[in-house]
């Protein structure tokens, strides 16, 4: 016997499919740009008529609201996946670094998250939810860190949108502002009164 009886094919080859074409869509936007991504070109390049994308996706907004899902979940994963050990410096530090790295690895991929680029795209409510459950995740890794202020969690960003901006538009693939980041974590710490070490859970 193989396989399971209760397998839906038609489900895991719908869902391959959307897959295969937010992928296609990631390649167009980093080769050309998202102004670039059409429904044409995507169905071109898989091979499939353009009606027959329209089963899987209604608009071009639609698979951009797929990118941007998919986009929050990568970075999701991305701090879900490390240990926040060391000093409440070092777990920023780390925070910093692994934001820092995602974002700059990828310039469509940023401009899509989190620069509005595009007219008349506004992520969809469950797509939304994706970057919702994101920034929850992040708000608790500062929360154990000992950031806890609405003011200094808005600093935090704000301070890093601005380095991955300069990075991404005068040293792409370089590190002169990634080299900064230790310094501006010492600097937010001192600024947000970060305490040395985390406090004593054991009362």
């Amino acid at each position: 016997m193989t396989g399971s009886p209760n397998r839906n094919r038609q489900a895991e080859r719908r869902e391959a499919t959307r897959r295969e074409v937010v992928e296609t869509a990631w390649d167009i936007a980093r080769a050309e740009g998202l102004a670039c991504v059409t429904l044409r070109e995507i169905a071109d390049r898989i091979g499939m008529r353009p009606p027959s994308l329209y089963t899987h996706f209604e608009s071009k907004n639609a698979v951009f609201d797929a990118m941007f899902a998919d986009a929050y979940q990568q970075l999701y994963e991305e701090f879900a996946a490390f240990d926040l050990t060391g000093s409440p410096r070092a777990v920023l530090d780390q925070i910093a670094t692994v934001f820092f790295d995602f974002a700059t690895a990828d310039i469509a991929r940023y401009q899509l998250m989190f620069q509005r680029t595009l007219p008349g795209f506004t992520p969809s409510a469950s797509a939304y939810e994706v970057s919702r459950r994101l920034y929850d995740l992040l708000e608790n890794a500062m929360r154990t860190a000992g950031v806890t202020d609405p003011d200094d969690l808005d600093l935090w960003t704000a301070i890093h949108a601005g380095l991955t901006s300069q990075q991404l538009a005068n040293d792409p693939g370089g590190d002169r502002w990634r080299r900064q980041l230790v310094r501006v974590v010492d600097m937010f710490c001192d600024a947000a009164q970060v305490p040395d070490t985390f406090p004593d859970r054991s009362t």
